[in-house]
């Protein structure tokens, strides 16, 4: 029987880049699938979040995803661009967001084709695994390829539906906070939530206590 579980996940989130890798192989070596359920990021979903922020935060995150991600051997650095245009200054986040919307429409768009987390995979390695430009030229339409999806198609779909597709993100969000936390990576199985990529061996775990099996 193959085990299900939510996962909710932002196109912003280093913590979500970090624990892909090993959520595509474990779908990849165990009957499991994840149903993807992309979120927007902190930065749209709380406005003026950046400006409260503990200024101890920042700083730390930074030195906690690369330490993660020399431990788990994955190329790191910080997207350029930004998928979330802010000044990082102020905190100050503008309505006119061109990144975050494109990718996590599209990201619900391949969800819905069946290839969701293929899709998080390839783009989340272009934006977090050091590709500077990763808008521009053919990178994004290599990565969508690669996940058995078309580029064009993505964004052209994005754009006829994109009151659809942002009813459908609110809808993810709204489902994120009722299973029991508000932040990604989130995975819920079965009703129980397990935030942070440092919980993914707890899924596991989880999962095997209900029979979770490997692929054949």
């Amino acid at each position: 029987m193959t085990l299900e579980y939510d996962l909710f996940w932002s196109f912003r989130s280093p913590y979500s880049y970090l624990v892909t890798k090993r959520l595509y192989e474990f779908e990849r070596d165990y009957d499991v699938k994840a149903n993807v359920r992309p979120v927007y990021p902190i930065a749209v979903r709380i406005p003026g979040f950046f400006k409260q922020v503990n200024p101890m935060w920042p700083p730390y995150l930074l030195k906690d995803t690369v330490r993660i991600a020399a431990m788990e051997g994955l190329p790191y650095a910080w997207p350029s661009p930004d998928p979330i245009v802010m000044d990082i200054k102020t905190g100050e986040v503008p309505a006119e967001q061109p990144y975050i919307h494109r990718l996590t429409r599209t990201g619900v768009l391949a969800a819905e084709r069946g290839k969701g987390l293929a899709y998080l995979y390839e783009v989340s390695a272009l934006t977090f695994g050091g590709v500077k430009d990763w808008d521009k030229g053919d990178h994004l339409k290599n990565a969508a390829a690669r996940a058995g999806l078309d580029m064009a198609e993505l964004d052209a779909a994005a754009l006829k539906e994109k009151d659809r597709l942002d009813a459908v993100i609110a809808e993810n969000e709204a489902a994120q906070k009722a299973s029991g936390h508000w932040g990604v990576p989130l995975m819920v199985f079965e009703g129980e939530p397990f935030f942070g990529q440092d919980r993914f061996g707890h899924l596991k775990w989880r999962m095997e206590q209900k029979g979770l099996t490997k692929r054949v």
